[in-house]
């Protein structure tokens, strides 16, 4: 019988080929099985995902790249779109978003932040690269880093409880949104898989997996 499931590795990852005439949710089956087999042959990596076969809807991609986390120790750090047209529709929004927060706010930072630098802004920012360990960013409003986050974030600067920080890869040395933050992560741990944002709850600063559009995220900022 044809596996609905075939695995090939390539160079930054692997590609994922699956049968277009599969129930989705049955898919979703194999492919926890699939990988739950494999587990032990890629052990604990971080790779780049291809899914080829049969078209899927975004969410279906989403799905499908969480049930292979959620089976196996794998960490997958970005989905590589086969579809010309869509990255090009996907690059186009993003830089339609960027341009309206510029024009509006000017508050948007496009380059890495290195050790011993510190950015600072007095409404939202969004960060395009990566805060390094040593390096600050200081808002009064939110904090949305579209990279690394592994130094230090600070929102919500004059005290709004209601101020978000978001990251691609949320690994920050130190956060904190009005008066309340994290403990010091020295390691620079990630505290999660993919995007990340952190809010206060119940006067404590929480983490969560961002699950819906990341567009939607920034229509906040």
């Amino acid at each position: 019988m044809k596996s609905s499931v075939v695995i090939k590795s390539n160079k930054s990852g692997m590609t994922v080929i699956l049968a277009p005439e599969v129930p989705f949710e049955e898919l979703l089956g194999d492919i926890a099985k699939k990988f739950e087999e494999s587990a032990r042959f890629w052990g604990s990596v971080q790779m780049t995902l291809t899914l080829a076969g049969r078209p899927l809807a975004p969410e279906q991609e989403f799905q499908i790249a969480n049930v292979i986390m959620d089976h196996s120790q794998i960490e997958i750090m970005c989905l590589v779109d086969l579809d010309s047209n869509r990255i090009r529709r996907c690059e186009k929004a993003l830089n339609e978003k960027l341009m309206e927060l510029s024009s509006c706010t000017g508050q948007f930072y496009r380059g890495h932040l290195h050790k011993g630098e510190s950015l600072e802004s007095e409404a939202s920012i969004v960060v395009i690269g990566d805060v390094e360990q040593g390096a600050r960013v200081t808002a009064k409003g939110n904090i949305i880093v579209l990279g690394e986050l592994k130094g230090t974030a600070v929102a919500g600067a004059a005290g709004n409880e209601d101020a978000v920080v978001v990251a691609l890869t949320m690994a920050p040395y130190q956060l904190r949104i009005a008066g309340f933050e994290t403990e010091i992560n020295e390691k620079g741990r990630r505290l999660g898989r993919g995007p990340m944002t952190a809010s206060v709850e119940n006067q404590e600063i929480c983490m969560a997996q961002i699950k819906k559009s990341f567009f939607n995220v920034l229509k906040n900022v």
